[in-house]
């Protein structure tokens, strides 16, 4: 990651953003919509993604172990961002910048993953939001299928496996009618 994110990622990136911004000012404006909407759909899905997983992730020292078992569904976040600075993946304690970093690319993953959907979907409001789900299903099982969780040290229990996929079906949920809604409103599409 740490040649991917400033080599790839945020080149397309910029190049994404540049491309829209052309249409924006010469275009007929679709692309700038669908990556604006895309962008801020996929942030809000991300957040309701995270919201989801805090009671697990705090469920000691909110006094819910009882009846919600405590997971460090987080603990990625932090290696992103030292995988991205060239920092041991491994730490005792990460840098506040580090952890930053991390949850920016995390961030950017649900951003990015609603442009892609858009892309795949074309309008949100003539397909169904369900595919969103789909989608963000298909990212779950992509990474359960993937060495992410041996790198990342993450035992895949039948526990773990229930609560993310519960999670992205959230993140789909989220993408699927925020980027309706936000449709809708069309308040990105200027």
């Amino acid at each position: 990651m740490r040649i991917f994110t400033p080599v790839v990622f945020l080149p397309a990136l910029a190049i994404l953003i540049g491309i829209a911004l052309f249409d924006r000012q010469r275009g007929d404006r679709r692309l700038w919509r669908a990556v604006m909407l895309g962008l801020a759909g996929g942030l809000l899905a991300a957040v309701a993604y995270d919201v989801f997983r805090l009671p697990f992730v705090f469920s000691r020292e909110w006094g819910l172990a009882s009846i919600i078992p405590p997971m460090n569904l987080f603990k990625v976040f932090p290696r992103f961002g030292a995988m991205a600075l060239g920092q041991p993946v491994e730490q005792d304690h990460y840098p506040l910048t580090t952890q930053i970093v991390g949850w920016l690319y995390h961030l950017s993953n649900g951003a990015t993953f609603g442009v892609m959907y858009l892309g795949m979907v074309g309008d949100a409001l003539r397909r169904s939001w369900g595919w969103a789900v789909v989608m963000a299903l298909a990212l779950e099982l992509g990474m359960l299928l993937t060495p992410y969780a041996q790198v990342f040290q993450i035992p895949v229990t039948a526990r773990f496996v229930a609560v993310t996929v519960a999670a992205h079906s959230i993140f789909g949920v989220g993408l699927g009618l925020s980027t309706r809604w936000l449709a809708r409103r069309t308040i990105v599409a200027g």
